[in-house]
């Protein structure tokens, strides 16, 4: 029984490692049609990837997998990795078998060639062009629910994709919180007449100089460039081929370098998530991060809670003088720490401050979850997308560019995803208070850019788990709670009342 089960064992890991290099393959695909790949290339490109999506869905559904899992299930002696590789390969295969195959190629050949179009319709800022292939992914979508089924609510099967365990039930009465508090907090910090002088931070910034300062600042994370790299693109995006080679991508704004600044060390986070992935786990389902959130939590963690905290500048600062272009050189600290800080209503989200990030996801979320219970159509989403803009943040798109084409996400039919992001920083926060029990000399290590400890921590709570941990137990076993957006609350209050003389 025991060589039976050896062989069981071998030949299941054997299918795993092929899924896992198609699934490379199409990592590496993915990245370099964001990072310039030739449009007239996109059709065939797309024929390529529904190939290799196609045969990873052929094995994820195939009876052998099927029989390999059966006879696994329940087998006693099997590792906690093999253990947790069938279950999710189990979640995998009972998803995927009530999705025909044909529709499944032909959804993922559709989402290729939607964000080629999602692409133009945004530099054009037409919601027009872009509509019908919205229309068809959402249809799909709609669809693969009613196969998968749901509890409570359809958009709850959608989230199960990102995270696990988290339900409309409970996005409702947090997201509820953030609007109760933040709105007014933001509205506060628009009308006082102690606002920063932004005028040596839109002085011209060569992208040149602003790759050197966005490699010297991933540095300093501990970003490892030997298994990684940095490009630019329309987006900005880390992306896991595996742990040895995880790559990070940014874009540059000569006149307002906070766009690759910050944008660089959001997804650096993401990338050192991914790096110190346990080695172990390589070639199993269980090599990439627990659910979205948790990633988004690493990547806010070093934007909002390093790369934007005053001690952590008393030290950069020099670097960025290095680089820029003479505006910084007689800028006291404080006031360029306040103006890297503002906090005011804007259009785009990724470019949005810390204060304000949370309404811009929950404008998608709100819009999202009608999508999919039906109480919005696609054709509502612009003036919706507008009007909820105005509402929450005071501010109006002028054009769908700067609207409701602004996010990636939708192209690649990636709903259910936007509440991540939310949730992300709400763990961060999380993170960050029981981190403080274990480094309560955070605030001095950032000042002398002791950061090991820090990723260290990360890694030991967080990192080096991949999917061996639910996101629940990730938050549970550092907090000793649950999802609590109080600490977050609580940070955002007094930085942006003491920032902006609200007291």
């Amino acid at each position: 029984m025991a060589m039976a089960n050896q062989e069981t064992e071998t030949a299941f890991y054997q299918l795993l490692h092929q899924m896992d290099h198609y699934g490379q393959a199409l990592a590496l695909l993915a990245w370099d049609s964001r990072t310039g790949a030739p449009k007239k290339g996109v059709a065939q490109r797309a024929e390529v990837i529904g190939t290799l999506s196609e045969e990873i869905f052929r094995i994820s559904t195939s009876e052998e997998l099927k029989r390999l899992l059966d006879e696994l299930t329940g087998e006693e002696g099997l590792s906690e990795i093999t253990r947790k590789s069938v279950e999710e390969c189990l979640k995998t295969y009972d998803k995927n078998k009530k999705i025909p195959a044909d529709e499944y190629k032909a959804y993922v050949m559709l989402q290729t060639t939607s964000e080629a179009i999602w692409e133009e319709a945004k530099e054009k800022g037409d919601f027009a062009l872009f509509q019908p292939y919205l229309k068809e992914l959402v249809d799909y979508n709609r669809r693969f629910i009613t196969y998968l089924g749901y509890e409570e609510h359809p958009y709850n099967t959608l989230l199960d994709d990102y995270e696990p365990g988290v339900y409309v039930s409970t996005l409702d009465r947090v997201f509820a919180q953030l609007k109760e508090r933040l709105i007014p907090l933001v509205h506060a910090v628009d009308a006082s007449s102690h606002q920063p002088s932004m005028e040596p931070l839109f002085e011209h910034f060569p992208k040149a100089n602003q790759e050197k300062l966005s490699v010297g600042i991933l540095e300093k994370m501990g970003y490892d460039f030997s298994a990684g790299r940095l490009d630019e693109t329309v987006h900005p995006f880390a992306i896991g081929i595996n742990p040895n080679d995880v790559r990070v991508t940014t874009k540059y704004n000569e006149n307002d370098f906070r766009v690759a600044l910050l944008g660089t060390i959001h997804e650096g986070g993401h990338a050192l998530y991914e790096q110190n992935i346990s080695e172990e786990l390589q070639g199993t389902p269980l090599c990439s991060g627990t659910s979205m959130g948790i990633h988004e939590s690493q990547s806010l963690f070093w934007e909002k809670f390093v790369g934007q905290h005053e001690r952590f500048w008393q030290n950069a600062y020099p670097l960025l003088k290095q680089n820029a272009s003479g505006q910084f050189d007689t800028l006291p600290l404080q006031d360029f720490f306040f103006a890297l800080n503002q906090a005011k209503p804007s259009l785009i989200r990724i470019e949005a401050d810390e204060l304000t990030y949370c309404l811009h996801i929950i404008i998608r979320y709100e819009l999202e979850k009608g999508l999919f219970e039906g109480s919005i159509e696609v054709e509502d989403l612009p003036k919706l997308w507008n009007d909820k803009m105005e509402e929450y943040l005071g501010v109006r798109p002028e054009h769908d560019g700067e609207g409701v084409l602004q996010d990636v996400h939708w192209s690649s039919g990636s709903f259910g995803y936007f509440p991540s992001y939310a949730l992300g920083y709400i763990y961060a926060a999380q993170l960050k208070q029981a981190m403080l029990r274990d480094i309560p000399d955070f605030d001095d290590r950032l000042e002398t850019e002791e950061l090991d400890g820090i990723r260290a921590w990360l890694t030991e709570h967080v990192h080096q788990y991949g999917k061996r941990k639910k996101p629940a137990e990730i938050i549970a076993d550092v907090t000793g709670g649950g999802i609590d957006a109080g600490p977050l609350l609580d940070y955002l209050e007094a930085k942006y009342k003491e920032l902006y003389q609200l007291n």
